[in-house]
């Protein structure tokens, strides 16, 4: 098919973009042309039409207007999409042919640097995963809007880089075309993001000094990789590209993407929002940037005592100046996102009111130095020391920006005053010309008597004398020429009024070139500060962060916890943040903790709704809220440090990939099992609830006993097997606790308390009854119960031993045999074998559990007998 050369330029091009809308500029236009125009108009809802494409055939076409492209590319980058913006790079005047046209930009999810789709309160994170031959990954990201990048080195395996990239919260990947296909399937399973591909990871001259403190090659390669990219699709300078910072996965408390989400940190499980997190809870900080570290620092406490110690002081120190404090939140107020405005600066994008916001902004820093220094602590002073106010940057703005600019920076309007000797001359000519046609207006009344007339002005047509159709007749004949006809009216032109206009419209003309040049100027300039501006906003930002802690701690009774070196527990009167806020203060039930040497697992039964799984998240925010340096809410706290968490809580099934909830269960419990060290904490909840009692009770049992003979990890272990509470006597670190609840009229009340020891009964039909299951199922599962308990009664449960072997005896919960349970699993089995031979010869398979039971039973009468 033969195409018109304008479309064969736009296929050149989308040729080289074949994974990203192409916005093709056609005049006042961004087109699209065959599948991207039927894709685009389904996504946009926008109207799709047809034009010739140089054959019989129409090809499929729509577009968007250039002034309002940008919300219609947020959209589409919000959905995954990429946008390559493809300019008219040429005047169209003096073109030869088809006018000159090239990609200026791809914007990409990973690399927006403004809009809606930029939270202010969240990093926009791109990433990247290098795979190397010896099986180690090399992972970066960075956030273009703030120009940081972090990189580290991944020895344990890809399970760990994904873990990473969970953390990170990345919404685009690069990798390599090549890339291993079943890690790009994990990939792919395990998150929502946009892929790209970048192969040249040689490390380019133009960020070398990003990388000159990094020696190690591998690590090199992967922070290229990413730059690479990062130039490749943006096509300008980059100047707030922070040098890379590398870390270690070990600096910091693991949490692996389970836990995280388990214990919902940042986001819910059920509305995948910030509210009800401990995101949410904590989040008092006042700027945008403060707000991104506070998150920063939720996904990652440290492990360093000496580093979170320093939190503490400085939050303890700002509990103590409520006034300082007070007043420090009201300046943190009036301070705008510098790492974003330092970013647009450099990426070339600022506009006026922008620098305003900035000079605004360092105006600050004076009086945040000043309080600082009023605290009572070296660790203030030092801070306040810190603080670069950038007054040659704040000098700058004053003398060359007004306080209230257009959003536009070509309309003019921008430049003060006295800041420039030729921008005055031409806006001296330009208010003078227009003193000179008001008082033009005022002399054509008097001449003529025309009281309505009047001399206006509009971009067509320029400057004019107006006059309605009733006074046409008043006017000299031969001094007005007619310029424009209108229903009620005609406009004119005089000599005198054409000679001026002339020269207003070249004064204004020429000093609104001049005001773009010097406000590109001003921008050059503070492009010069940059590293001075993000040094500022790190500090700014601790600082807000470390507010925001002292003004939760003392809100809501929180208390400085100590750190133990025997790796002691003692939580008193302890409670779930979260749960508190949400819940009246008064009415939630605080519990204590206390573990050691002796007591290194909490075996944890009652009810369901009692509070087990509550109880068992307090303590690991707990864990985390002392680990990023917060107050915790309890009345008194020491910990010893972690360097990892572990949760197994709740149940779902992972459709995507095609796991059950059991899988899940599974491979979370894994996961724990196989990293976990003496200085974690791990939480299970509930194991082995998802298959058959027997195998979860045995899963459940191995589970403990492998945790207290082979890692001695902190853990809590809840549990509806209550057969499981005789480990206590076998294994001499495991300790017994429940969840207290009484009965009231035949109605269970749940106390919320813990308690030494182990849960009576499970509740489980009172429960079902607060469930409000129809009162006839009740009643029937009551007296079922009833009869199960009967001819239970008098069975004692097997206590274990220390020759106990490693699988508790199932028959504990439902016996058909009167004598003792034996210990030897082996016993059971033959029975069991016995009984299903029974079964067959009774052809009783097909009957009610029910039903089978009550025969058996009747059946081990006459073999007893």
């Amino acid at each position: 098919m033969s195409y018109t050369p304008m479309i064969q330029q736009y296929l050149k091009v989308k040729a080289e973009y074949k994974d990203a809308f192409l916005f093709f500029r056609l005049g006042d236009f961004y087109e699209m042309f065959f599948d991207d125009a039927i894709k685009a108009s389904q996504e946009l809802e926008i109207t799709l039409t047809s034009r010739e494409g140089g054959s019989e055939d129409r090809i499929p076409m729509c577009g968007v207007p250039h002034h309002s492209a940008r919300q219609y590319i947020e959209q589409l980058v919000e959905r995954g999409f990429k946008v390559a913006i493809c300019e008219q790079t040429e005047d169209p005047k003096q073109a030869k042919g088809v006018v000159r046209r090239e990609v200026v930009q791809l914007i990409t999810p990973g690399t927006m640097m403004e809009g809606k789709a930029l939270q202010e309160k969240e990093n926009n994170y791109i990433s990247t995963i290098t795979h190397f031959s010896d099986n180690t990954y090399g992972f970066a990201y960075n956030d273009l809007s703030t120009g940081e990048t972090k990189v580290t080195m991944i020895h344990t395996g890809f399970e760990e880089a994904l873990n990473e990239l969970s953390l990170s919260g990345a919404k685009e990947i690069i990798i390599a075309a090549d890339f291993n296909e079943e890690l790009q399937r994990k990939l792919k399973e395990r998150t929502v993001l946009t892929f790209s591909v970048e192969e040249d990871c040689s490390v380019k001259e133009g960020y070398e000094p990003l990388l000159a403190e990094i020696d190690q090659e591998k690590l090199r390669i992967t922070a290229a990789r990413l730059f690479n990219y990062l130039y490749r699709t943006q096509k300008r300078s980059l100047d707030h590209l922070q040098k890379v910072s590398i870390y270690q996965t070990h600096q910091y408390m693991k949490i692996d993407y389970f836990s995280k989400r388990n214990l919902e940190l940042t986001e819910t499980i059920r509305s995948k929002g910030k509210k009800g997190s401990l995101l949410w809870l904590l989040d008092e900080t006042k700027t945008a940037m403060g707000g991104r570290l506070l998150k920063q620092w939720i996904d990652r406490p440290l492990v360093d005592e000496l580093e979170i110690i320093r939190r503490q002081t400085l939050v303890e120190t700002l509990i103590s100046s409520f006034f300082e404090r007070e007043e420090l939140r009201e300046k943190l107020k009036e301070v705008y996102d510098l790492e974003r405005l330092a970013g647009r600066v450099a990426f070339g994008n600022v506009n006026a009111r922008d620098l305003v916001q900035l000079r605004r902004s360092l105006l600050q820093i004076p009086f945040l130095k000043e309080l600082l220094k009023k605290l009572p602590h070296k660790e203030a002073e030092k801070l306040s020391d810190r603080l670069d106010a950038c007054e040659e940057v704040v000098d700058l703005l004053e003398q060359a920006i007004v306080d209230n600019p257009p959003l536009v920076i070509k309309d003019g309007n921008m430049i003060k005053d006295g800041y420039n000797e030729v921008l005055d001359r031409y806006r001296d000519a330009t208010r003078n010309g227009k003193t000179w046609i008001a008082q033009l207006e005022k002399q054509e009344r008097e001449k003529t008597g025309i009281k309505s007339l009047k001399v206006g002005y509009n971009r067509v047509f320029g400057y004019y004398i107006e006059v309605t159709r009733a006074n046409l007749h008043l006017l000299e004949e031969g001094r007005y020429e007619r310029k424009q006809t209108l229903t009620n009216a005609e406009r004119f032109i005089t000599p005198e009024l054409k000679e001026k206009e002339a020269l207003i419209l070249q004064a204004e003309e020429k000093s609104m070139e001049l005001e773009y040049e010097l406000f590109t100027a001003v921008r050059e300039h503070v492009k010069e500060f940059i590293p001075r501006l993000q040094a500022l906003a790190k500090l700014v930002s601790e600082l807000d962060v470390l507010q925001c802690f002292a003004t939760v701690s003392e809100g809501r009774h929180y208390v400085k916890p100590n750190f133990s070196t025997d790796r002691r527990i003692v939580i008193k009167d302890g409670r779930h943040p979260v749960v508190e806020k949400v819940m009246n203060a008064q009415e939630y039930v605080p519990n204590d903790c206390y573990m050691d040497a002796d007591r290194e697992m909490l075996l944890i039964t009652g009810p369901n709704m009692s509070g087990k799984s509550t109880y068992m998240r307090q303590i690991a925010l707990t864990a985390i809220l002392a680990q990023i340096g917060c107050y915790v809410p309890a009345s008194e706290a020491e910990l010893p440090i972690f360097d990892q968490v572990f949760t197994r809580i709740g149940a779902a099934d992972d459709l995507i990939s095609g796991q059950s909830t059991f899988m899940v269960e599974m491979l979370e419990a894994r996961n724990a099992i196989v990293h976990s060290t003496k200085n974690s904490l791990i939480l299970f909840d509930e194991i082995g609830r998802g298959t058959s009692t027997y195998d979860g009770m045995a899963l459940a049992q191995a589970m403990i006993e492998y945790i207290h003979d082979h890692i001695g990890a902190k853990t809590l272990f809840s549990t509806h097997y209550h057969e499981l509470t005789v480990l206590e006597d076998a294994l001499h670190m495991v300790k017994n606790i429940h969840v207290r609840a009484v009965e009231q009229n035949g109605k269970v009340v749940f106390l919320h308390k813990i308690k030494e020891g182990a849960a009576d009964k499970s509740y489980g039909i009172h429960v079902a009854q607060l469930a409000e299951l129809p009162k006839v199922l009740i009643q029937r599962a009551s007296e079922i119960l009833a009869g199960l308990e009967q001819k239970d009664e008098g069975q004692p449960i097997q206590k274990a031993a220390e020759s106990t072997p490693k699988i508790a005896e199932p028959d504990a919960q439902l016996s058909f045999f009167n004598e003792p349970v034996e210990t030897k699993a082996t016993t059971f089995r033959s029975k069991e074998k016995h009984v299903l031979e029974k079964i067959k010869e009774l052809d009783i398979l097909d009957m009610t559990p029910m039903q089978a039971m009550n025969i058996l039973y009747d059946l081990h009468k006459k073999i007893k007998s």
